[in-house]
């Protein structure tokens, strides 16, 4: 029966023989001390060691020292059958006088046995790896495959040596027990028994190396008993004198230097600017008379109130250069609807899924300009999908500029009344207020005022004022908010919080009626404004 023999030394190179010429060619002596590795089958497994006898007669191949499955035989010797052997792999046989030389350095060097070196290719060609064999007598106590891992060797060029199966497990008996490494969880124990994995070698690689076992290794006699006592050591550290000192060693060179304990860092809002710049002057607006009170906007700029007079100069030249009356009734009316939009919810309430809860908004207006300003915007509101109820009193003749409103509201979906029995019995969401104006104080006696204003102070609707008169005396309902037009007048404490609209009156027509002006609105058209 012939078995194939695999010569295998961490080559691809082959050379096939049978068991028979193993025990014929070139003697069965010359085999003698090689390490092969015998595989039995599924059911008695793999073997390795070193070869001991060679029976020519009977076919049989003894092992001393023999190795089963990786795990170190009990026996000091197993011999095998050639019945019993299914593949037979020589894993180092032993070489000539000229390559002991280079086996004996390297063991003496490194201390592990079986590595050997290459002598080139044999004389049939087939590229045979000869390699020194272990010769020590002394026993060696094979690891387990867990701790297994590859070192290499420098050597060099004209050496180049490989290292054999065995050697690899044998390779860490000779570390130094106090010296530890530090494995990852996937080691040689998940690899099959047979397969071979070479490394590379080399004068890189093994100084790679020994920089990682000084990085990673440990010395397990080093390890403290103790835990490290973190506040023990922070409070030898006083933070309070390195401080000082800081300070100190600042007020006498005139520096500053960042991160300082009493130093307390500037906040800034997300549209501020933390560039050093020129000094911010917050008063722009210079009136030529005292203010009898001042506003403020979120920003800090000062935003005096002017008179009842001068405003209405102000409308006067503004409307001589183009601000015509229309001009300042639509812009009116575009600002006070956005205030209106706000107070109603903005996005949150007027969208398509809120169709069910449209907003109402009862309108009020008195039959002067005041009263158109709140048409206009009545108007915008029912632009926007907002169901207004319009009250106007009938009169027997009316402004122009009501008339022209009033043609451009019946045009939308908003409704229009004249009796205080036709506005709504139930809460609306917002009551606008237009009926006061600063001239005809009269009005405030007739019976539908009275109508109206009782109305309105009884709903639970809050009120918003649009350009209220500035005597308290003249607002007969109480507003939540109030509206005022290019600049305020000195409201009082009925008038509720105040806001300001731009109106688009031009820069050099405040300059014309002596106001130093720089508009305060910034990017939006209407601001509040804060008491100070």
């Amino acid at each position: 029966m012939l078995i194939q023999v695999v010569m295998s030394a961490y080559s691809h190179s082959q050379a096939c023989v049978s068991l028979q010429q193993l025990c014929t060619r070139n003697m069965a002596t010359d085999w003698l001390g090689s390490i092969v590795s015998i595989n039995c089958g599924e059911s008695l497994g793999v073997y390795q060691g070193r070869v001991s006898a060679v029976d020519q007669v009977s076919q049989t191949i003894s092992l001393t020292r023999p190795f089963h499955n990786g795990v170190k035989c009990l026996v000091p010797e197993v011999t095998f059958r050639a019945g019993d052997i299914t593949e037979l792999k020589i894993l180092e046989i032993p070489g000539p006088g000229d390559s002991r030389q280079c086996g004996d350095l390297q063991q003496a060097d490194t201390g592990i046995p079986g590595v050997g070196c290459q002598v080139g290719p044999s004389q049939n060609g087939t590229g045979k790896m000869f390699k020194k064999p272990y010769s020590s007598s002394a026993p060696q106590n094979i690891p387990r495959r867990t701790d297994m891992k590859n070192q290499d060797i420098i050597i060099s060029p004209q050496q180049q040596c490989s290292k054999s199966y065995m050697d690899r497990h044998m390779e860490t008996l000779n570390q130094s027990k106090g010296f530890r490494r530090r494995h990852n969880s996937w080691s040689s124990s998940s690899r099959h028994p047979n397969q071979v994995t070479p490394k590379k070698s080399g004068l890189k690689n093994g100084q790679m190396k020994s920089k990682d076992d000084e990085c990673f290794g440990d010395d397990i006699d080093e390890i403290p008993d103790t835990d490290f006592d973190f506040e023990g050591n922070l409070a030898l550290f006083d933070k309070a004198a390195v401080f000082e000192e800081i300070e100190t060693y600042e007020r006498r060179s005139g520096t500053r230097s960042r991160g300082t304990p009493n130093e307390k860092p500037a906040r800034y809002r997300h549209d501020e600017n933390i560039l050093e710049s020129e000094p911010i002057v917050y008063r722009r607006i210079v009136v030529p008379q005292n203010a009898n009170k001042e506003f403020c906007t979120d920003s800090g700029l000062v935003v005096p109130s002017v008179s009842y007079e001068l405003h209405k100069k102000l409308l006067s030249v503004a409307e001589k250069h183009g601000l015509t009356l229309e001009r300042r009734l639509e812009m009116t009316g575009v600002c006070a609807s956005q205030m209106a939009l706000s107070l109603l919810g903005g996005p949150n309430r007027l969208n398509p899924k809120n169709v069910h809860q449209r907003p109402t908004v009862a309108l009020l207006c008195g039959p002067h300009v005041k009263g158109a300003q709140g048409i206009s915007c009545g108007r915008h509101l029912s632009n926007h999908d907002v169901h207004v109820i319009l009250f106007l009193p009938n009169f027997v003749k009316m402004l122009e500029s009501i008339t022209n409103e009033l043609n451009l509201f019946s045009k939308t979906q908003g409704q229009q009344v004249s009796s205080v029995k036709d506005l709504p019995d139930t809460p609306v969401d917002l009551v606008i207020n237009c009926l006061d104006c600063h001239e005809n104080a009269f009005l405030r006696d007739q019976p539908w005022y009275k109508a109206v204003v009782d109305w309105a102070n009884q709903n639970r609707a809050p009120v918003l004022s649009i350009d209220p008169p500035i005597s308290e005396m003249e607002q007969g309902i109480d507003a939540k908010w109030s509206l005022a037009l290019g600049l305020p007048l000195p409201l009082g404490e009925r008038a509720g919080r105040v806001y300001l609209c731009d109106i688009g009156i031009p820069q050099k027509v405040f300059q014309e009626v002596g106001i130093n002006y720089h508009s305060p609105f910034g990017c939006k058209f209407v601001i509040p404004l804060h008491s100070t």
